[in-house]
């Protein structure tokens, strides 16, 4: 890396422990976390690098102010803030941090089961009430069931591993891989989870395909009632396509990490509507997109991300 000028801008709150490894890796960077992207396209000129969590989106316009750009750096695991094909063409390299929450994604998948499953949630809410009800709260066990994981990436992988613990049947299907069924899931087609599973959890990054992917129609093309859960990203599963699900009896359960729109204020009329049935629905937990949001993954994040990049540097 040129020493000329700064080789790193990183634009994006990140995790302290991330600048001791850049600079054993003998990296230069700027930090600039409050930066506005009016100052980012001012200032990307010189940089060979750019580092980013879920602030910044590159596109056409971003890149143009960009004539040096080597590498970005995505510190975390989706990279639908990226246009990958305007990156391509630039012959620029992106590098994310995929396995560096896959262990936090995975518990917190099996822990909003387990929560609903039980009906923790609803049975503490009740007890602090004053209510002893433990024929209303009888749950059902996770082992009992079949779980379908669509995508089989990191996340899926340390799921199914989790899941395969408490004796669940894994169904796994991954449209990019083949041979990848393992000690922890059978290689499934989509067909036989929609089929089998009693549980469907989404391991998939947000594109134009999986968009709205999980709508009336998925849901109605399952076999059996089933739980939902979408640690993945909002736009994969309409809301009010989960809210109808659960009002026929065709969705259990859902356990969302994730929503379509998580600007709760800037909700659209349809999406309230939708909203506001889900946060009363005893078989819904909802989360703050926090899956992958632990304190051990904030920095793990950091150490695989830099890894790489000192790996191509």
């Amino acid at each position: 890396m040129s020493q000329n000028h700064p080789s790193i801008l990183i634009a994006d709150e990140m995790h302290t422990s991330l600048f001791g490894m850049l600079d054993k890796a003998g990296f230069t960077y700027v930090y600039q976390p409050k930066i506005t992207r009016a100052q980012l396209m001012d200032q990307l000129t010189p940089f060979q690098g750019l580092i980013i969590r879920s602030k910044t989106t590159v596109d056409e316009e971003l890149l143009t102010m960009a004539p040096n750009l080597q590498f970005i750096g995505r510190a975390g695991a989706g990279l639908d803030l990226i246009d990958l094909d305007a990156v391509e063409r630039r012959g620029i390299r992106v590098f994310h941090a995929g396995e560096g929450n896959r262990d936090a994604v995975a518990e917190h998948v099996v822990g909003m089961l387990l929560a609903l499953l039980a009906n923790i949630l609803k049975a503490d809410r009740e007890v602090r009430q004053g209510i002893w009800d433990r024929e209303g709260n009888r749950g059902y066990e996770l082992g009992a069931l079949t779980v379908g994981l669509i995508g089989y990436g990191n996340n899926g992988k340390a799921t199914a591993r989790r899941l395969s613990g408490f004796g669940c049947q894994v169904l796994a299907y991954d449209k990019f891989l083949t041979n990848y069924g393992d000690t922890f899931a059978t290689e499934a087609s989509m067909e036989q989870i929609m089929a089998e599973a009693d549980v469907v959890s989404l391991h998939i990054p947000l594109t134009d395909e999986t968009r709205m992917m999980v709508d009336d129609t998925f849901i109605e093309e399952m076999s059996k009632p089933f739980y939902l859960v979408n640690i993945a990203r909002g736009e994969i599963a309409s809301l009010t396509s989960i809210v109808r699900g659960l009002e026929k009896g065709k969705l259990r359960g859902a356990c969302l990490d994730v929503l379509e729109n998580e600007k709760l204020a800037k909700l659209t009329p349809d999406q309230q509507t939708a909203f506001d049935y889900l946060r009363q629905s005893d078989r819904v937990i909802l989360t703050p997109h926090v899956a992958g949001w632990t304190h051990e993954s904030y920095v793990r994040i950091n150490e695989v991300l830099v890894r790489q990049l000192a790996n191509q540097a």
